[in-house]
């Protein structure tokens, strides 16, 4: 470099540059940070998703067949399993659509139903305190009705209202239509909690 370049030019102090050369570290560190929050950000977003599409589908109700445990426009979680009891509430496809209801019956069990809407499965009355009302519903097979193999027979809570399988529209559900138990509801946030 040619020093009749420099005339008429001062040089920056020392303080001057090492007040720029922290300024260009704390830039170039900040940007780096924030690349590498919304690189981790993306991949547990990602994550996330793919775990609740595998293993934990959410999703919302619709409807009043499980008025009572279940209110239309509640957010639910359930978890993918055929491992399933009586009483457990499950989410299953039917017509494009996913239905929610309450297992009564597994299969091979025998089902039947008296008029004022009392359920048995194998002669033994169920006891139900999920029911806030007890009704013979929209019913045309015939009691006491044997569960065939790989099925289960489900109802909804809102026995009045609630179309399944007492109805041959909707009949016992083939363990290949499930989509999974559900366990907890996230929605209305008062109701935070499990499903029972």
């Amino acid at each position: 470099m040619n020093s009749s370049n420099l005339k008429g030019k001062e040089l920056p102090k020392t303080s001057e540059l090492k007040e720029l050369y922290q300024y260009e570290r704390y830039r170039h560190t900040f940007w780096r940070t924030v690349k590498s929050t919304v690189f981790m950000l993306v991949v547990v977003a990602a994550f996330a998703v793919l775990i609740a599409v595998l293993f934990l589908p959410i999703l919302r109700i619709y409807g009043n067949s499980m008025k009572g445990t279940l209110n239309s426009g509640d957010i639910v979680v359930s978890v993918k399993s055929n491992d399933f009891e009586s009483s457990d509430v499950v989410a299953f496809y039917y017509n494009n659509n996913i239905l929610v209801k309450r297992v009564i019956a597994e299969a091979g069990d025998w089902v039947d139903m008296d008029e004022e809407g009392n359920v048995y499965v194998n002669k033994k009355k169920l006891d139900e305190p999920y029911l806030t009302e007890k009704a013979y519903g929209q019913t045309d097979i015939t009691f006491p009705y044997q569960v065939p193999e790989n099925r289960i027979f489900v109802m909804g809570d809102n026995r009045q209202e609630s179309i399944d399988s007492r109805n041959n529209a909707i009949g016992t559900v083939a363990d290949e239509q499930i989509v999974g138990k559900l366990v907890f509801k996230i929605w209305p946030l008062p109701e935070l909690g499990w499903i029972e």
